[in-house]
């Protein structure tokens, strides 16, 4: 068995905004498995400023993993406890090496195209003109469930783009999510709550900075509406740790990226903890490519959660690669008939 590593630089077809900047390309990594003539791939993709494991070494640590790969998935993955982009990768590129076929990981009803999963529209933030826009395009082209970024623009303006959905939409018609990305300061995030409630949202994403827990403890406490964990969770690598945080903090909801979290294996623990304390929880991806999101979609169906799970990232890209995942009507599919644009000769 051998393995190697390789650097795959996406380009973001329009600049992405969130609160801590414009993104304009995304960094990821494929780890390629050879074993008996069969190769399987795994995806470990970083978001700089954000990921637990963007740090100095994280290539080393690539290099390292792919010289002791004959170790095997679960020792691999106990060594990597404080790399979960890379456990991630790991678990992927062995489930691809051991499937016959290396981009069908998890077969199911999604892979052969009877079933779909749920997503929410994303809008990203920007000016008012460019978010109204993104709104009516999600809505006309059939979802039923936005995410907004929100605390990039005015305030005022984001309240006025949320007045423009429900004026036009009740909240059994179009479901709102809205994701604060930690934007808002402790003095005044409980106001803020209180005057977003207006629009009967389903839930805002981290309000607050991560490791602010005695706040955000009484804001999930006291808000008038649910607050989902995201950003809260990095860095949280022991099943003691995460149990002791959700004890804390006690969130109605918690959001799990597998690239942040540590795979599926550290989504799982997640999950398992949320349903014991009661807290709802859905999957999203962490920008990957196509190769990480098809993977992530395909195990998401096998976990039955009919909430709408946050996968509609593949069209992001100019040189994403050309895959059997479609989205329609709000819903991302898995066409089965589709082939892959990849070469794993371009990958040597």
């Amino acid at each position: 068995m051998k393995a190697t590593h390789h650097q795959y630089l996406l380009d973001f077809k329009k600049p992405s905004g969130t609160s801590r900047g414009i993104l304009t390309q995304k960094e990821t990594w494929f780890i390629i498995i050879e074993n008996d003539g069969k190769k399987g791939i795994g995806e470990c993709g970083i978001i700089r400023g954000l990921s637990a494991d963007d740090r100095p070494g994280y290539e080393e640590k690539l290099k390292w993993v792919c010289e002791n790969i004959h170790f095997g998935k679960d020792w691999l993955w106990e060594n990597l406890l404080e790399f979960p982009s890379i456990q991630f990768g790991i678990e992927m590129a062995f489930r691809s090496l051991e499937s016959e076929n290396p981009f069908v990981l998890f077969p199911s009803a999604f892979t052969n195209s009877e079933k779909s999963i749920p997503i929410n529209g994303l809008v990203w933030m920007g000016d008012e003109a460019f978010m109204k826009q993104q709104i009516e395009e999600k809505i006309a082209s059939g979802f039923d469930c936005i995410k907004l970024k929100i605390g990039a623009i005015d305030f005022d303006k984001e309240l006025q783009l949320l007045r423009f959905i429900r004026q036009n939409f009740t909240p059994r018609q179009i479901e709102i999510r809205v994701d604060a990305n930690g934007a808002f300061n402790l003095n005044n995030a409980l106001h803020k709550l209180i005057q977003l409630s207006e629009f009967k949202l389903h839930s805002i994403e981290q309000p607050i900075q991560k490791n602010h827990t005695d706040s955000m403890a009484e804001l999930c406490k006291t808000t008038p509406f649910p607050i989902a964990l995201d950003e809260e969770l990095i860095g949280v690598f022991s099943y003691a740790e995460k149990e002791d945080l959700l004890q804390k903090i006690k969130p109605q909801y918690i959001i799990l990226k597998p690239s942040f979290v540590g795979g599926f294996r550290g989504t799982s623990e997640w999950i398992s903890l949320a349903e014991k304390h009661k807290i709802g929880w859905w999957i999203t991806s962490a920008l990957e490519s196509n190769i990480g999101l098809n993977a992530i979609a395909q195990w998401t169906f096998l976990q039955n959660n009919p909430m709408h799970q946050g996968l509609g990232t593949g069209a992001l890209y100019t040189n994403n690669f050309d895959c059997p995942l479609e989205v329609s009507e709000g819903k991302l599919w898995y066409r089965k008939d589709r082939k892959w644009d990849f070469d794993f000769e371009d990958f040597r």
